[in-house]
């Protein structure tokens, strides 16, 4: 049972960065071009809607956030190991 656990979590871990991180990049980007407005593809005229650019970046900063925690995470025992600076104080290492 400990296994199956293991994996699910792996696979939810994955779909949410894997499909959920562009997801909410794209989100993001739509909503800054929407705060624009502007003429599309087909001719219609979208009156700009300014209260979705803060949307949008807190969106963009969310997907930045994410990445740098990562990153940190994959050089966590580098940065302990020439820095002597834990990224994550608060989660054990093994």
């Amino acid at each position: 049972m400990h296994y199956l656990e293991s994996i699910l979590r792996v696979l939810l871990i994955g779909l949410l960065l894997g499909a959920g991180l562009p997801a909410v990049f794209a989100f993001g980007l739509r909503a800054y071009s929407a705060a624009a407005g502007g003429i599309d593809a087909a001719g219609v005229q979208h009156p700009p809607r300014p209260a979705l650019k803060p949307v949008g970046l807190l969106l963009f900063t969310f997907v930045l956030v994410v990445i740098v925690m990562a990153i940190l995470w994959i050089t966590r025992g580098t940065i302990i190991h020439h820095f002597g600076v834990d990224p994550y104080p608060f989660i054990p290492r093994k």
